[in-house]
């Protein structure tokens, strides 16, 4: 078994008004495959891509009024957030939590294939909405 840092890549994730134009482009720059899902939670639609030992995630809003659309409604298309994988979540969030940094998740959420996520404030992290997610342990 491979031991990761505390945080390593884990993906990048890009919103986008039309999904399925920017899978035909992330497709005719040699990415695939790709798998499809909706994250109701989240209000979105994402694409995942694998990309060396992360990901690129594309997510296109399905709510007007949510977090997403508005983000995209003032930036367009783009970069959303980086995200970071870490061993223990709750415990990567207390620690950054007691080291001043802005959590907008104190506590974990479920994200995409039931993973563990939170974000970071952009604030805390020169501008770049950071997200930090942990994984099940792989089954080998």
């Amino acid at each position: 078994m491979t031991t990761l840092p505390p945080f390593a890549i884990h993906h990048t994730g890009v919103v986008v008004a039309d999904l399925a134009a920017a899978i035909a482009r992330y497709e005719a720059l040699g990415f695939g495959p790709v798998e499809r899902a909706a994250v109701p939670e989240q209000a979105v639609l994402a694409a995942v891509f694998p990309a060396g030992p992360g990901y690129l995630e594309l997510i296109q809003p399905t709510d007007p009024d949510g977090p997403i659309a508005r983000f995209h409604a003032k930036r367009g298309d783009g970069l959303h957030h980086v995200a970071y994988r870490v061993p223990d979540i709750q415990a990567a969030l207390d620690r950054l939590g007691a080291a001043g940094v802005r959590l907008i998740d104190p506590t974990p959420r479920r994200g995409l294939h039931g993973w563990r996520i939170a974000f970071l404030h952009p604030e805390s992290c020169a501008g770049v909405l950071t997200e930090l997610v942990e994984e099940p342990e792989r089954q080998e």
